[in-house]
């Protein structure tokens, strides 16, 4: 599979707007080259460089199968339009929390995982929680 955005270049920073020094909004993704058998879809964004080891900032699962982006601004709601869920960030709260880092230059990946199922776990779980 293949994720990108039409507004975050790979490698590049971040725009402020999809920060906590800006709007603190999502950036649209969307991607290709699915599997076949894909019924839903998994998403977690994460900041390796975090001084207290890895930072979460969106969890997002059960997006459906048929679904292939996501729209800038994803609403901050257990479930979203297109009937994904939210879990919950490392800032405690659900949904997309942008990049804020404490200091220096920190690196933020999108992870789109393709499902053959849908995840019979709750709104507001933990990124371990929906890994497990």
């Amino acid at each position: 599979m293949e994720l990108t955005s039409t507004d975050i270049q790979e490698g590049g920073m971040i725009p402020v707007q999809f920060t906590c020094d800006g709007d603190d909004i999502s950036p649209a993704l969307l991607w290709s080259g699915v599997p076949e058998n894909t019924n839903s879809y998994a998403l977690i964004c994460d900041d390796p460089d975090a001084p207290v080891g890895t930072w979460v900032h969106w969890v997002l699962f059960n997006i459906p199968g048929s679904v292939k982006s996501l729209d800038q601004g994803v609403d901050t709601v257990e479930s979203i339009e297109n009937g994904g869920i939210h879990g919950i960030n490392d800032f405690r709260r659900l949904g997309y929390g942008g990049p804020c880092p404490p200091n220096g230059v920190h690196r933020y990946f999108f992870r789109l995982y393709a499902l053959d199922t849908l995840l019979n776990i709750e709104p507001g779980c933990s990124k371990a929680d929906l890994m497990h």
